[in-house]
Formats: structure tokens, C-alpha cells, sequence
């Protein structure tokens, strides 16, 4: 099967967005040919039987310019690719949805977020199919969702941090985050969780005979890591404001904005922590809680799609008391495989692109 991918960005080092460039591999070990037409192209290193094309957003191409390159691009590539796969964005399926007829292609979209706009309610009509994660990730109502998962390279963020509990006693309890730096991530809440520990001043000596000899918490403190940078003007206001959120509550010492790291680096970002927490909004399974879970962290969180998935103990209101006490928690708790066990079973990048490729061939 020859496919045309169509997707925002093939950059291996964006942070955000890094991660597809695994995806594209994956398809091309399930297809004869993969053409590509990203919005924007960066760093890529792709088997040979791929093409890459870019609408020129990097070379600061206006909008009116990128459109014209897409059906330019989609006139050149139609005719020799068997099927079309969108990624996350409804409106190419939306724009390119005459020449796709013209054609005779069938198109597939990839679509994981809570927002279910116009060009969402379009574009289910002109496609043959829609593949999610879960049921909270795709919200409409219809007949052709699929839900299949995530796509976690599981060998990427392997088993490596099981042996975290081993090193505890002697290093610092680390409580590490992921992800763009938005308002939708709640940082905030993380924030005033961190104050209470604090002032409870836990992790100094565990939970306060000062007669013990020994602590039961880390016996060198806590720190907190956050990767990840703002993108839109308001999540740089946002980004700002948490910094002297941050200062307010004098945690400096304790709460460190790493930056963005890009996505093939993440797994040794991840191998660094102990706990990985998310209090996100998006409403739709968090491909960085699932790659911490892969990796072998203990996670926390928030997200409303993990209610019926995550036992109690790592699933948490925003209440920023329960948040600290349940930090408290995991800070005593060994490594548990099972989470790894879920993401490799539900959710690893080979079966997904399996299931993907084989919808599109029937």
C-alpha cells in the first residue's frame, strides 16, 4: 500500500510534536511507500521509502502561500498513493476534500482532543473513518470512531527507572512534569501542592517523630522538574505568571522550568524521576502520563480520562491538599510494573500503526 501522510510538523527535535516522526517510521515498515506533507519540516533522519514535503511554514510562508503549496502537493501525489491519512487536524481533510474526490481516495483522520469544533463535524462526513485513543478523546457521536489507543514507543521509554527505589535513601525524591506549558496543565495547582510540602517539611525527616534516627522519607528533600515551553502568546503570559507564582511562594529552591526538551531526549528526562504528575484539562488520555507509565514512574493525575483506567492511589482531585497528600504517598511506594503492563498492552506504537494500516487496507 502507498499512503499519503498529511500532519502539522516532521521535526524529531520539536518537543511537542517529535514524536510523529516515530509514527512515520512505523508506517513505513507497513507500507511499500509513505508521502508525507507537513506544515512545517525540521530535523528528520526517515527510511528511504519515504518522501517528505513541506508547505513552507518554517521558512515563514504565509498562510494563503502554504495553501497554494497544499494543492500543488496534493495535484502532484494523489494519483500514485492508495489511501490518505490526516493527523489531528480536521481542516486539511476539510480543504483538500474535492481533490480527494476527484481522485477517488479514501482518507482517514487521527484525532485525540476534547474539542469537537465545525471543522471536526465536517470532516466526519467526508471521511472514511476516525481513529482516537479513548472514548473521552474523540466526542461526537458516530459510527465511524474508532478507538485503538495511544502510540507509545514502548522500547524507547523502557523499564530502566524500575530500579529508582534503590537510590531513594540517597538522593533527593523527584517529582517530575511534561508537556506545553498552558493553561489547560493547571501548573498552578502543582505549585500550591508544593508549598504545603513545604511547610509540612515531610520529605526533611518523614512524617515527624524527631526522636527517629532515621527518616522514612528521601533522606535529601524533594525537587520539582518541569520540561516543557509555552507556544501561543498566552501560554508565554501564563509561563510567566507560574515563574512569579513560583517566587511568591519562595519555592525556588524547590520548582526548576527545565525548557523544552525535544521528544527523542524526553525518555532520559523521564529516567531522572521518581513520580511524574499531570493536572491537565484536556480531557483526552495524555500521551505524557502514558510515556511516564512506559517508562516506569509512579504517576499522579488528574485527567479525567485516566478516572476509569488508574487506581485511586494515582488518580487525585485538583485540591491541592489531596495533591500533597497523596505525593506523600508515592514517596513511599515501590515502582508498580503494572502500569508499565497497561501502557504496552493498550497502547504501544507498533500495534497501533498494526491496527491503522490494516482499517485502511480493508
Amino acid at each position: 500500500m502507498k499512503l499519503l501522510i498529511i500532519t502539522q510538523k516532521i521535526d524529531q527535535n520539536d518537543d511537542i510534536l517529535g514524536f510523529f516522526h516515530r509514527w512515520v517510521e512505523e508506517f513505513a515498515k507497513n507500507c511499500e511507500q509513505v508521502v508525507v506533507i507537513a506544515q512545517f519540516v525540521g530535523a528528520y533522519d526517515l527510511p528511504r521509502n519515504i518522501e517528505v514535503f513541506s508547505l513552507g511554514k518554517e521558512r515563514g510562508r504565509s498562510k494563503a502561500r502554504q495553501l497554494i503549496n497544499f494543492y500543488k502537493l496534493l495535484f502532484e501525489n494523489l494519483s500514485r498513493v492508495d489511501a490518505v491519512f490526516v493527523h489531528m487536524i480536521p481542516l486539511w481533510v476539510v480543504l483538500g476534500a474535492l481533490f480527494f474526490k476527484i481522485y477517488r481516495k479514501k482518507v482517514y483522520l487521527w484525532y485525540v482532543h476534547k474539542s469537537a469544533d465545525w471543522t471536526l463535524k465536517l470532516a466526519e462526513k467526508l471521511v472514511e473513518k476516525i481513529f482516537t485513543a479513548s472514548p473521552e478523546s474523540c466526542r461526537l457521536k458516530s459510527d465511524k470512531i474508532i478507538i485503538i489507543g495511544h502510540g507509545i514507543d514502548t522500547e524507547k521509554f523502557s523499564i530502566f527507572n524500575f530500579q529508582f527505589s534503590k537510590r531513594r535513601k540517597n538522593s533527593k525524591f523527584k517529582i517530575i512534569s511534561a508537556g506545553r506549558i498552558a493553561p489547560a496543565k493547571n501548573y498552578e495547582i502543582l505549585i500550591e501542592a508544593a508549598e504545603i510540602l513545604k511547610k509540612r517539611d515531610f520529605f526533611a525527616r518523614g512524617p515527624l517523630r524527631h526522636s527517629d534516627s532515621e527518616a522514612s522519607g528521601p533522606a535529601l528533600g524533594w525537587e520539582i522538574k518541569i520540561a516543557g515551553s509555552p507556544i501561543l502568546e498566552k501560554d508565554k503570559i501564563y509561563s510567566e505568571n507560574l515563574k512569579n507564582f513560583v517566587k511568591e511562594k519562595n519555592l525556588e529552591d524547590k520548582i526548576n522550568f527545565v525548557g523544552a526538551i525535544p521528544h527523542k531526549d524526553i525518555a532520559a528526562f523521564y529516567q531522572v524521576g521518581d513520580l511524574f504528575v499531570n493536572f491537565s484539562d484536556t480531557g483526552s488520555l495524555d500521551k505524557a502520563v502514558l510515556e511516564a507509565m512506559a517508562a516506569g514512574l509512579l504517576v499522579l493525575t488528574s485527567n479525567e480520562a485516566f478516572g476509569n483506567i488508574l487506581s485511586s492511589e494515582y488518580f487525585t482531585s485538583k485540591n491541592p491538599e489531596e495533591i500533597a497528600e497523596k505525593i506523600i504517598m508515592l514517596s513511599k511506594s515501590e515502582p508498580d510494573p503494572g502500569l508499565r503492563d497497561f501502557v504496552v498492552k493498550n497502547h504501544n506504537l507498533k500495534g497501533l500503526i498494526t491496527k491503522i494500516v490494516g482499517v485502511i487496507k480493508i
